[in-house]
């Protein structure tokens, strides 16, 4: 298997990629910001999830594929950007009621849902797949053999990383929006700001370009 120098070589190498915000931070925010705290932690659990399924991916040749294959990324891509953008939209859409949803504890379906769209977010975070096509196989020790059973060793440590952050993004961001929420006006605010963002992110996915 690969040795203790690899697993911290690969952990040190995630946790650089990880800090720089990119679409998974960016979309966990901009849920905090328009639900709150409950819904940005089942988000970030469900795009922690979404993240392992990629290395999963990864470790029987998909992350390869989508690699090597300008139009299968592209696919993938854009229907991340395009879905991203569907929810930013609704967010704004809902703005005017999230008064109400703060003061109602969200039912359990709710979680459910937030953690849906986590899932496909980390599913379709470019960053992902670079993480875990192109830096992931850097730290395995082809030598041992066993080499997709190494892989999923060693994301189960960048999930958790990122996992961590997404979490820490998500508290970070509900105790911002728990501060407008005492304003009726400010929760529209919120709601709107919310949902440009994951806009944001659906546009920063689309726009960002094919690694190699």
């Amino acid at each position: 298997m690969f040795s203790s120098g690899q697993l911290l070589g690969f952990a040190l190498a995630s946790l650089v990629l990880i800090v720089i915000p990119g679409p998974g931070v960016l979309f966990v925010v901009g849920r905090a910001l328009a639900y709150g705290r409950r819904t940005a932690l089942a988000t970030a659990l469900g795009h922690a999830a979404g993240n392992y399924v990629v290395a999963a991916c990864v470790a029987v040749g998909l992350g390869t594929l989508l690699e090597r294959s300008a139009e299968a990324f592209i696919i993938v891509k854009i229907a991340g950007a395009l879905y991203l953008i569907w929810l930013g939209i609704h967010a704004i859409r809902q703005r005017k009621s999230l008064a109400e949803a703060m003061a109602v504890a969200a039912p359990p379906r709710e979680g459910w849902r937030a953690a849906r769209d986590g899932t496909v977010v980390g599913l379709t975070n470019p960053k992902a797949y670079i993480l875990f096509g192109a830096i992931l196989p850097q730290f395995v020790n082809r030598a041992a053999g066993h080499v997709p059973e190494q892989m999923l060793v060693l994301a189960v440590v960048s999930v958790v990383i990122g996992a961590i952050s997404d979490c820490s993004w998500g508290f970070a961001a509900s105790a911002v929006r728990a501060w407008f929420g005492r304003s009726p006006r400010r929760v529209e605010m919120v709601g709107g700001a919310g949902g440009l963002a994951i806009i944001g992110v659906g546009v920063t996915v689309a726009i960002t370009g094919r690694h190699s």
